[in-house]
């Protein structure tokens, strides 16, 4: 990793074009410490369901030092912590935590809080992460079902369409706080009516709604739910989590997942990131940012810098 201030990247790129020379901006990357903090999915054990399978590789220690170790040479500038699934008693204790590593992390620019919108403590909270500079927004994956159970008026405790979670998402824009969703695309619907029911709040998807099935039915479903989301001016869209579980790489299977995505959303819509632990339980650092390199390659240069480093600086309002 290059310190931000060092080098304009950003200009070096628009007149080479070369990936060499590419600033990136990780718009969804991780940092555990299991020894002195509860992770329960970390920490506890039998481990939990995954959709990449067994994940106890990445149950440990992963802190900034980890991270670059594995960048290589490519050129991360600035990177988006995401929450990590800590104890959901303490999720304050969280934003300290990575308070404390952004003092000695220069790269680690902002961060997306925990929060449990229908829990009683919510107001409170929301107002306490609007006192934090570091925090840009919150997420609290809602309530969701497997695909052959889901239905058009589908609603549960915790779910999108409950009103008890609806009235603490309604405080976030008055906090100054985006919303990060994650959830299987079958439940897409939900967000776009979250989206259009709040246009002041930015909905931010995460790992590409999740397009786990590569079956031909199964993608033309999810390209017509992100379709159906894309609708909405106040979403975007963040480009990870595509491995696939006990696979290099996929190349040929994603780069149809890719470039449908950017198609649907628009490149001024979405953003590359690593997902990094989480996704080196099944490939790379690098393996995964040279395949999406790779897959953009013949855009053109505004095109590539929008995708890994301006998109993502935008959305989270980084400096």
């Amino acid at each position: 990793m290059n310190d931000p201030s060092a080098i304009d990247w950003r200009a070096r790129f628009l007149a080479s074009g070369d990936d060499a020379d590419l600033p990136i901006v990780d718009a969804h990357q991780h940092y555990f410490d299991i020894d002195a903090h509860y992770y329960p999915w970390l920490n506890d054990r039998p481990l939990r369901p995954f959709r990449y399978g067994d994940y106890s590789s990445i149950c440990r220690n992963f802190l900034p030092r980890d991270y670059r170790r594995l960048t290589g040479t490519h050129r991360i500038v600035q990177t988006v912590l995401i929450e990590g699934e800590w104890d959901p008693a303490t999720p304050l204790e969280e934003v300290r935590f990575v308070e404390s590593l952004a003092e000695d992390e220069p790269t680690l620019a902002a961060m997306v809080a925990q929060a449990w919108l229908d829990r009683e403590d919510a107001p409170d909270l929301l107002r306490e992460y609007a006192r934090h500079l570091l925090v840009r927004g919150i997420r609290h994956k809602p309530t969701v079902i497997r695909r052959e159970d889901w239905r058009e008026n589908f609603t549960a405790p915790g779910s999108m369409r409950d009103p008890r979670w609806r009235d603490g998402y309604a405080l976030l824009a008055e906090h100054g706080l985006h919303f990060e969703l994650q959830a299987p695309w079958w439940h897409l619907p939900e967000a776009a009516e979250l989206a259009r029911d709040f246009p002041d709040v930015t909905i931010v998807v995460n790992h590409t709604a999740l397009p786990s099935d590569r079956s031909r039915e199964g993608l033309a479903a999810w390209r017509e739910n992100l379709a159906l989301l894309a609708r909405e001016p106040n979403v975007a869209l963040k480009i990870s989590g595509i491995c696939l579980p006990g696979e290099p790489w996929p190349m040929d299977a994603n780069r149809g997942v890719v470039n449908d995505a950017i198609s649907i959303f628009g490149v001024s819509r979405c953003a590359f990131a690593t997902n990094y632990p989480v996704d080196g339980v099944v490939n790379g650092m690098s393996e995964i940012l040279d395949g999406f390199k790779t897959i953009v390659r013949d855009r053109p240069v505004t095109d590539r810098l929008a995708l890994f480093h301006d998109n993502a600086r935008r959305l989270y309002r980084l400096v």
